[in-house]
């Protein structure tokens, strides 16, 4: 695909920083967008944008959709069919729940279009690391769109196609299973090293010794080093730890065949109990490493 003209619907914190990667690396971009302070960002990123569907699709042979997964996900689709030319390849780069997104490419294709779901993870530090991207879908829908998914990736192995359409989901949503898990493990950790016998240690400084040639070493290690060298005490943080449906999805799909996942269903059950009851220090650095990766809010005491 050359001369590729990308739509992308959802100019968020990730939809934002997937267009700027797909601007650098010459692939013309258009944003659909109503707000005007995005607007202003993306025109001063070199971008263009619209606010019609119509416009969208008369220059657009790719979609990529950063839209809340669910309902807002059908209604743009419920846009784009009817309007984009056939042939053309709508990409949803969200955490819609797979089972979705089976439905979602068998609809699109008796329309004459094609659908890739995209699982993303990078977080806010994707736009200048690149991305992770899972993807599903029809083998060659996904080879015609590898320019851009070579843009938005972490290179040089930061793509694959992992399947069928759903697969980008399904693997995605694995990935946020665990991932509730590691968070959990890694907090706990530290809450024993801040309240158990020995109350002086540098929890900054283990982090860091763990960082640097141990086998618990990783990305979440490295952002709890920078968050306990900033703060240590996380006094006037608020203990409560949101979570999106893709923890609760996993654990879902593991029952309905018969995979036990006891410790990422006791990472989701101290979450709820956070939310219950204000949490403890474990759930406090937990919040925090959810803003570090993924720019969630995080919640101040009386605030």
């Amino acid at each position: 695909m050359e001369n590729i003209t990308v739509g992308v619907v959802g100019l968020g914190r990730m939809g934002f920083a997937i267009a700027q990667r797909l601007h650098r690396a010459g692939l013309t971009v258009v944003g659909l967008e109503q707000n005007d302070e995005k607007k202003s960002a993306a025109l001063g990123a070199g971008m263009k944008f619209t606010t019609s569907y119509d416009e969208l699709a008369k220059c657009a042979s790719v979609v990529w959709l950063m839209v809340p997964a669910g309902e807002a996900v059908d209604a743009v689709l419920a846009q784009l069919q009817g309007r984009l030319a056939p042939g053309s390849v709508v990409i949803d780069g969200g955490n819609s729940f797979f089972k979705d997104s089976v439905r979602r490419h068998q609809a699109l294709a008796a329309a004459g279009l094609h659908f890739v779901d995209c699982g993303t993870s990078g977080g806010v530090h994707g736009g200048e690391l690149g991305y992770s991207l899972m993807v599903g879908g029809d083998a060659a829908a996904v080879d015609s769109c590898r320019p851009l998914f070579d843009a938005i990736a972490m290179q040089p192995d930061g793509f694959v196609r992992v399947g069928p359409s759903g697969a980008g989901h399904f693997v995605k949503m694995v990935h946020n299973g665990i991932e509730y898990a590691l968070l959990q493990g890694y907090a706990e950790g530290f809450h024993l090293l801040k309240d158990g016998p020995y109350r002086e240690l540098d929890l900054a400084a283990v982090a860091k010794v763990w960082n640097n040639g141990s086998i618990i070493r990783s990305w979440i290690c490295q952002l709890a080093q920078d968050v306990l060298t900033k703060d240590q005490e996380l006094a006037d943080i608020a203990g409560g730890i949101g979570e999106n449906k893709t923890g609760q999805w996993t654990t879902q799909v593991a029952r309905e065949h018969q995979v036990p996942l006891q410790v990422i269903e006791a990472s989701l059950a101290v979450r709820a109990w956070s939310r219950a009851t204000g949490g403890n220090y474990a759930t406090k650095l937990v919040a925090m490493l959810r803003n570090a990766f993924g720019g969630h809010p995080v919640d101040k005491i009386g605030k």
